[in-house]
């Protein structure tokens, strides 16, 4: 690990470790993915279903909404059967967080600046302890606490800080400590400032990133690239989830893409092509697009190489684990940045993966 590394996972060894069900936040474990249900809580079925797709593409915690009485059979049915830890996402009803806590949330995620007074504030907190149950307080900037919102000297950054100091500080009072914290704005800039404000004001506190309402599935990914890639790279951050206005399961795979990019985790095989130029004699384009749909199917940390001519082959991708440099009518798949075979233009893509599960055995 380089130094820059080594710093960074120091600072997250610093955070206390938090249990949200069978997976840990902070204390030095592996950044979490997470993501949230878009189907009706009610709906257990449905709810279930959309927990095992995302389940099968990584997601390691999930969130589903309890936003009504009606949703609470529904929300211990989905708590008992997912094959991941079930966050109850609840807002302004306290009594909704209580009573998620007792049909067997993992966790809850609340905003106490949108729950009330603090006597029900601290009814949620008690329950929460009895029952085992993980808080995650998330503030944000659109739902600050009142008397800090309307601070006219401070910044947007600054007033988030504060709200989340003070709500930290007065759950620690009444000593509970499985405090996980957010802090979200759809501003990139807002988001960096903030978080690493939080890391140096509250360094044992996990952190779980994102920018929220970040957009459709492009701009999205690029906003919660930038904003969340810096700051997990300066060691802040536990877990994360990439919020996109698309299906979820996009949120689980650009979440990994970036922790893969990042050398943090990796779950996928990572590809790496070159952009196409004028040496190149095939249809790279599709050739890759191709690879990386049969990719999505590998749960493998190998990396595979798709080149569209030998200038950037088997040498500007040598550190790949396989791969393939593209000429006319034929290609050569290397390995490490070694030959081992030619292989015809039609069957390039196939003897590829078949070297693949040769070597690999997925």
């Amino acid at each position: 690990m380089s130094v820059g590394e080594v710093a960074a996972q120091e600072a997250r060894n610093m955070t206390r470790a938090v249990k949200v069900g069978s997976a840990v936040i902070g204390g030095g474990a592996p950044v979490s993915v997470q993501s949230m249900c878009t189907t009706k809580t009610a709906d257990a079925e449905a709810t279930l279903a959309q927990i095992k797709r995302l389940a099968d593409a990584g997601c390691e915690i999930i969130r589903a909404t309890v936003p009504n009485n009606e949703s609470l059979d529904a929300f211990e049915r989905i708590c008992a059967e997912s094959p991941i830890p079930v966050v109850a996402d609840i807002h302004f009803d306290y009594r909704l967080a209580m009573e998620s806590a007792r049909r067997g949330a993992a966790a809850l995620r609340i905003n106490p600046g949108n729950i009330g007074s603090f006597d029900k504030v601290d009814a949620v907190i008690d329950t929460a302890g009895e029952c085992g149950c993980a808080i995650r307080i998330g503030v944000n900037a659109g739902s600050l606490d009142p008397k800090v919102a309307e601070r006219t000297e401070l910044t947007l950054p600054q007033k988030l800080v504060a709200s989340s100091v003070s709500f930290v500080e007065h759950f620690e009072q009444r000593g509970f400590e499985d405090i996980v914290l957010s802090a979200k704005a759809h501003s990139v800039p807002v988001t960096i400032e903030t978080y690493r404000a939080l890391s140096r004001e509250l360094p044992t506190v996990p952190l779980h990133l994102g920018v929220t309402e970040a957009g459709t599935l492009r701009q999205g990914t690029v906003k919660n690239s930038v904003g969340v890639g810096i700051l997990l790279a300066e060691g802040i951050g536990n877990t994360i989830r990439l919020s996109l206005t698309a299906d979820p399961v996009e949120e689980v795979n650009v979440a990994w893409d970036l922790l893969s990019a990042l050398g943090i985790r990796r779950l996928h095989p990572e590809l790496v092509s070159c952009p196409t130029c004028g040496r190149t004699q095939v249809n790279l384009i599709a050739m890759a697009e191709e690879v990386s749909s049969r990719l999505s199917q590998i749960k493998a940390p190998i990396t595979v190489a798709v080149m569209g001519c030998v200038v950037n082959g088997p040498g500007e991708a040598r550190d790949a684990d396989i791969g393939i440099a593209c000429g006319k009518g034929q290609g050569m798949i290397f390995a490490g940045g070694e030959p081992i075979r030619k292989v015809s233009e039609e069957n390039m893509v196939d003897e590829l993966f078949d070297e693949i599960e040769r070597r690999f055995g997925v």
